[in-house]
Parts: structure tokens; sequence; C-alpha cells
């Protein structure tokens, strides 16, 4: 029986799905199995990984029913210690579960081991830096705070810690694994692998691109979370809204310029505000977040884009807009 199940959910990954198995199948460590759960794919995406000539790897095909529901069925079909689970277009460095698994074996007590994220377009080019955190032990407070592990494809998780919490909620239509780290977190200890190990590529297409949705999930996410957090924690609920907000913010003004989003950033800009009033942005911070907001919602579409290209002001907003996150 291998030490590791890796689990891999796809629709339709035609275009990464080979690139990410690829990822798994150069690792160092090699002691794992690799469940690859097809969602019901219609493209080519079955035929490619039905291709994949690796012992290792092994293929489960199912109606389309979501990302958390196969995932929840990989698991299914898991016969390891150790759990690991990877979005259909992201990549891992060769040495991810080599680092993760010494670390969980460094440390007994902690049941997930988390590593560095990069941010990558769908060309692979990279965008910018993860969290980058290395906070270990008792996270709880830190992950009420916001999703530090910054994606689904990231943790090394053991079997028993994922079998007592559950799993991955499949009501939820985002957020879901900032959902299944808060359940993990409240139980169980984590350990950090201060490494880029992730790269974490962002689609216009992907789950987090509907920030509305997001908004929704995010909200039940935090809500369940606080109502089963200790009275010591419940001081941190306006802070953890106004840093969702924030990111959404963020979220919306990296997507492509519509007249509806400016007004949308708008809302979540207030949201942020009115809830951590302590720490509004420096000014020219505030300022740069409103001028965007601004062109976005008053300009054309078109006028809009080619004014943020060319402005020297404009043009690096996501980098000020992730400052303002982490603050």
């Amino acid at each position: 029986m291998p030490l590791i199940s890796v689990i891999v959910p796809v629709f339709n990954g035609e275009k990464t799905i080979l690139v990410t198995i690829e990822s798994v199948l150069k690792q160092t460590f090699t002691d794992f199995e690799v469940i690859i759960v097809n969602d019901g794919s219609q493209d080519a995406t079955l035929d490619i990984v039905s291709c994949i000539q690796d012992p290792r790897s092994k293929v489960f095909s199912y109606p389309n029913s979501g990302a958390n529901v196969s995932r929840n069925r990989g698991f299914y079909h898991a016969n390891s210690e150790f759990i690991a689970f990877l979005d259909a277009d992201d990549i891992w460095t060769t040495d991810k579960l080599e680092a993760q698994f010494r670390a969980l074996q460094d440390n007994p007590q902690a049941a997930v081991a988390y590593s560095w994220c990069d941010f990558v377009d769908e060309s692979g080019k990279f965008l910018h830096r993860g969290s980058y955190s290395t906070v270990t032990g008792n996270v709880c407070e830190k992950l009420l705070l916001g999703d530090f592990l910054d994606n689904g494809s990231n943790p090394l998780i053991r079997r028993q810690a994922f079998s007592e919490v559950g799993g991955f909620d499949e009501s939820l239509p985002a957020a879901q694994d900032w959902d299944l780290y808060l359940r993990l977190a409240a139980r169980y200890n984590f350990v950090a692998v201060p490494s880029t190990q992730i790269l974490y590529r962002v689609s216009a297409n992907s789950i987090s691109s509907n920030v509305y949705r997001l908004e929704s999930a995010c909200l039940q996410v935090l809500e369940r979370a606080f109502t089963q957090a200790p009275e010591s924690l419940q001081h941190l609920k306006p802070y953890s809204l106004a840093n969702l907000y924030k990111y959404l913010t963020y979220k919306v003004l990296e997507a492509p310029t519509e007249r509806h989003k400016g007004f949308t950033a708008a809302r979540f800009l207030w949201e942020a505000l009115r809830n951590d009033r302590d720490r509004i942005p420096e000014p020219r911070i505030l300022l740069k977040i409103l001028i965007k907001i601004a062109v976005v919602a008053l300009l054309p579409p078109q006028k809009a884009q080619t004014l943020i290209n060319r402005s020297n002001t404009l043009r690096p907003i996501h980098n000020v807009l992730l400052s303002y996150i982490r603050v």
C-alpha cells in the first residue's frame, strides 16, 4: 500500500491535465498513487489520462457533479495514510511531497503540512507570490483571518484527520478548501514548509473568478467557523470580514474591465473599510484603489482597459491591492 494518495479531480481539463499529472509523476518521493477522478469531461480529458503509462495512476469516471464531490469520491478510492489534492491545472515542484512528508514525520503532533504558493497565468507566467506564511502549530486565529494556504492544491493531510472532519462540504459553491482547513485547524496542528512548491494557475473560468458566488460561500464559511470558534477568538470576526472584502476587491479589479465590476469593487471596498476602521490603508494606496475603481465604473470597458494599460499609476494596481490585503 502506498504512503500517499494524490487525488486529482478534473473536468474538461485537456489543456493542462497532462502537465499537472507529470508534475506528480516526477516527484522525488515515489511511494504514492495518483487517483484521477474524471468528472464527466466532454473533451479529450479521459483519452489523455487513460494513456498515462504509470502503474501508480488510476482513473475513475463519474457523471459531472463538481469538484467537491469529485475530491470526496477520490478519497473513497484512496488507500494511503496521507492524502494530497491537486487541481487539474496546477503544478507541483518535484520536491513537494518529499518536503511535506518529512515535515509531518518530524512533527507527529501535526496533521497538515503546507508549503508556499506562487500564482501563474494560463501560460505558466509568474503573476505574484502567495501568502508565504510560516505559522505552525495552532493556526486557528491566523486561518480565521484568511486562507494563507492559498488554494486546494497545497497541503498534505493525515488520512485520519481528513476523515474525522468529514471531508469537503459538497454543499458549498466555492471556498471549499478554506472551509476544510478551518475544520482541520479546530482539531489539529499545522506545520509549514517555507518553500515555494505549488504553482497555482489563475484562469478566467476558475470558481474563484465568480466574485458573487465566492462572496456568498466565504460568508457561509466564516459564519460557521465563528459559530464554532471559542469566545477568545470572537473579536476577530470584523477583521476576518474586512480581509475577505479586501480580497474580493482585488479579485474584481484583476479581472477584465466591465462597468458593473467597478461598482461591485466599490461595495467590496466599503465593506472592508467598514469592518476594519483601525487599519485604513495609507492615502497613496487608497487613492490608487479608488482611481482604478472610478476608471472601471465610469468609462466604457475598452477605454478603461486602454487607460489602465498606459498608466504607470494603474498598471501595477494588483501589487498595490495585494499589499493592502496583507496589512
